[in-house]
């Protein structure tokens, strides 16, 4: 794994990541939590061993799985952290994405719109459906002393046997710290409500 591609898989690997969800008053809702393994390589692909927890309004444990996510590695993508593509009992996704330009995500020199079509092996009718295009798209990046902060705008329309079932658009703003790394994100849909992401 070398360059933009390191990057974004490290942007996972071994790290511990939680994602908190609010309503559009501000109000928690509910939190999920994301331990990844290491990155591994196995026949040509690169896996990531997620476990995942469930956490309710009173933050108490609901569900634990563990998922595989697998990717292409001059196709990597961190997209399968921000959001839940595969239902609990689904052991495996192969997650296939077709992008340009995916890789410079995390380049600050080069912050360009992004277009991503992502499908699933699996055929899983579940969020996103099968297949979803996202726009990353009005990018801007902030340099500070502690950290790169990125704001930009994403759109994602989700395809379920060629018809569009659910279309989401997202103000996002994200920091990474000096050495490249995710260390938050937030995510705010059109009606205020928003899910945050902590990177450790």
């Amino acid at each position: 794994m070398t360059g933009q591609t390191e990057m974004l898989i490290g942007q996972i690997s071994g790290r511990f990541v939680i994602r908190e969800n609010f309503d559009e008053k501000g109000a928690f809702l509910n939190k999920q939590t994301f331990e990844a393994g290491k990155t591994i390589e196995k026949n040509g692909y690169y896996e990531i061993e997620v476990i995942t927890e469930l956490f309710d309004k009173e933050k108490k444990s609901t569900n634990k799985y563990t998922t595989t996510y697998r990717c292409k590695p001059d196709e990597a993508s961190i997209m399968v952290m921000a959001f839940p593509f595969s239902k609990p009992k689904s052991k495996e996704t192969e997650i296939n994405t077709t992008s340009k330009n995916f890789k410079e995500l995390y380049d600050l020199n080069i912050l360009e719109d992004i277009e991503l079509e992502m499908s699933f092996d699996s055929g899983l009718l579940n969020f996103f459906g099968s297949k979803s295009m996202i726009k990353i798209y009005n990018r801007e990046s902030e340099v500070g002393q502690d950290n790169n902060n990125i704001k930009s705008k994403i759109n994602i329309k989700a395809y379920a046997l060629g018809i569009r079932i659910m279309q989401l658009n997202y103000t996002v703003n994200e920091k990474l710290n000096l050495n490249g790394l995710l260390s938050f994100q937030r995510f705010t849909e059109e009606d205020n409500s928003y899910f945050t992401m902590t990177y450790k």
